[in-house]
């Protein structure tokens, strides 16, 4: 019997999509699910307003739904792998890895984890973007910065950073998460898309920043890159809300690997079903 997997992304602390979500997990018992970043109510909410009060997002509602889920269902409880995105505070960071002792989940950040016969890899980071929230953003290949975004070394951060910001890279990152491991078996779990695919595209045809037209693939290339270089079985992806929606599509085969978006800007949830080895055959559902 195939085992079945979910992945879901940017769901912004959207409580009716995790009770989609829930419901169906419940329902359904994948084998596991991946949360591919955005996951909280916007940061706005926490960017440099000492006034704001604080919702305990992970603690009030995460966390305990969690829990009732694994007590229903028990040892058909799924491995879940998470990472945050550009949009999460990192500060929520320590809640997430204090609940991922209890059991809850993976915390997979620039971490490896083995799955079945496969090896999960996290990565939350995304090239610089016009927001002003820094907690997840980093250079992509170089120093460049695309017209009209701000560069990581400016706008805002939750915590203090964990590297030299001025010189790290996702590129160097990704060289750093994977060695010389054998990608052959192994799911990637991204929140940014690969650049100049069907993933990445953003709706920002038109625009112009100083006379410069903004480029309207806003993915990484570091990602693409090492897609094409690395060919890891399969690579999830967010962030980019309207791109299948201009596109068409929200999975592309790069090379050898088969690369899903859940990212989606309609009001229900977009969950990305698959099983192995039937990648291509993965579908998604609109709840």
């Amino acid at each position: 019997m195939k085992k079945q997997y979910f992945f879901v992304s940017d769901l912004h602390g959207n409580v009716s999509k995790y009770e989609k979500l829930f419901l169906q997990i419940e329902r359904n018992k994948p084998r596991a699910v991946f949360f591919g970043g955005d996951l909280l109510p916007a940061g706005l909410n926490y960017r440099a307003n000492s006034k704001a009060i604080p919702v305990n997002f992970v603690d009030g509602f995460l966390a305990p739904s969690f829990k009732a889920l694994k007590q229903k269902l028990n040892d058909q409880y799924p491995d879940v792998f998470i990472i945050l995105g550009n949009d999460d505070p990192r500060q929520e960071e320590a809640r997430f890895l204090a609940h991922e002792k209890e059991g809850l989940w993976h915390f997979m950040h620039m971490k490896k984890v083995p799955l079945d016969d496969y090896m999960v890899y996290g990565y939350g980071m995304v090239p610089p973007t016009p927001f002003l929230l820094k907690d997840w953003e980093r250079y992509d290949v170089s120093r460049y910065v695309d017209p009209g975004c701000v560069h990581p070394t400016e706008g805002y951060r939750t915590v203090e950073p964990d590297c030299d910001v001025e010189f790290a890279t996702i590129k160097s990152d990704l060289n750093t998460l994977v060695g010389n491991d054998d990608l052959s078996n192994a799911i990637f779990l991204f929140h940014t898309p690969p650049y100049k695919t069907m993933l990445d595209r953003a709706g920002l045809d038109g625009v112009m920043v100083d006379h410069v037209p903004v480029d309207v693939h806003v993915g990484s290339i570091a990602v693409k890159e090492f897609i094409d270089e690395r060919k890891p079985m399969l690579t999830l992806h967010g962030h980019i809300h309207e791109s299948s929606g201009i596109t068409g599509q929200w999975k592309e085969k790069i090379s050898k690997t088969i690369a899903c978006s859940a990212a989606y800007e309609g009001v229900g949830l977009a969950l990305v079903r698959f099983s192995n080895p039937c990648l291509m055959s993965a579908e998604r559902l609109i709840l």
